[in-house]
């Protein structure tokens, strides 16, 4: 009889997963898929952007993995519904789905679109909930799966200029909480909620900005592969909120004591701003905005994940 180690049973799991990953064309998402691929899973590549979607699929091809791509707009119920339903028809299941499609806002509240409000709410908290509508029946169906939600920091700590996208990551990890209680009575299905802090990404260059001023990632910045690690952990061996780029002393304290947690982002985000004058503009918002962010990092010089200290985190 053949004896597996955990570490090679864990693989062969995820060789064998049918994975969905929303926001799948840059950052989070595509190094998430590239990931998985190395290890041979099958994915469901899902974005607006079909041409940087193809190039995501191509490439999970040549690390080994299988990979379909579904054009779609998460902000629209009926798309994600037949996102979910693409995916049953080419694999029969759906395991794993991973909602992670986002936008980013910087603005004084009272100096924000409505529209521009509302659309950031649409993508980054209905968005979601279309996705959780859409595979937790399957899941419920097939007796087993794992949603996870990409929230943030920010998600826990309340922010300045950052009010629309922090809204949304509470919404999120709320909505979570509130899932991951109502499926106690499945064991098998898990809802995971990865909180990065500032990770490289392009979501900075396709942000929507109403300050007046160039933005920058708030330091201290780390590598999106570590979020990517987070969520591949969280398939292997499922956990209900993993904090990643935040020292765990940071983190604790955001758990504990919020309220004092998000005085001290609003000092520090003045950090979030070059020293000049930026047009106010929509971003990403309403449409995808070629050819900028089609790579999974943001092209700066991130830390690993071992190197963030508490110093670091509070300067």
């Amino acid at each position: 009889m053949k004896v597996l180690t955990k570490e090679r049973d864990m693989e062969l799991k995820l060789s064998e997963a049918i994975v969905v990953i929303t926001g799948a064309s840059s950052g989070i998402g595509q190094a998430t898929a590239l990931r998985i691929a190395k290890r041979g899973g099958t994915l469901v590549l899902a974005a607006r952007r079909q041409e940087a979607l193809e190039k995501v699929a191509r490439r999970c091809r040549d690390l080994g993995g299988k990979a379909i791509v579904i054009q779609t707009d998460v902000t629209r119920e009926e798309e994600v519904q037949a996102l979910a339903e693409r995916a049953l028809q080419s694999f029969g299941r759906i395991d794993v789905w991973i909602n992670n499609a986002g936008v980013y806002m910087l603005s004084r509240f009272e100096n924000t679109p409505a529209d521009a409000f509302r659309r950031v709410m649409e993508t980054n908290f209905f968005g979601y909930v279309n996705g959780a509508r859409a595979v937790l029946p399957q899941f419920r169906r097939q007796g087993h799966g794992t949603l996870i939600n990409i929230s943030s920091v920010l998600g826990k700590i309340g922010s300045p200029l950052a009010t629309a996208y922090a809204s949304s990551k509470f919404a999120v990890t709320g909505f979570s909480e509130c899932l991951r209680n109502e499926q106690r009575d499945m064991p098998e299905i898990h809802v995971c909620t990865i909180l990065p802090a500032t990770i490289d990404t392009p979501i900075f260059q396709h942000a929507a900005n109403y300050t007046g001023r160039e933005i920058q990632p708030l330091p201290p910045v780390h590598r999106v592969v570590d979020v990517a690690k987070a969520i591949v952990r969280c398939i292997q061996e499922p956990e209900d909120e993993v904090f990643v780029g935040l020292p765990k002393p940071v983190a604790a304290l955001a758990r504990m004591a919020p309220g004092l947690t998000s005085r001290v982002m609003a000092r520090r985000i003045r950090k979030h701003f070059k020293n000049a004058p930026r047009p106010s503009n929509s971003g990403n918002l309403f449409q995808s905005k070629p050819p900028y962010g089609r790579s999974e990092d943001g092209g700066r010089k991130a830390k690993g994940r071992r190197t963030g200290r508490l110093v670091a985190a509070f300067a």
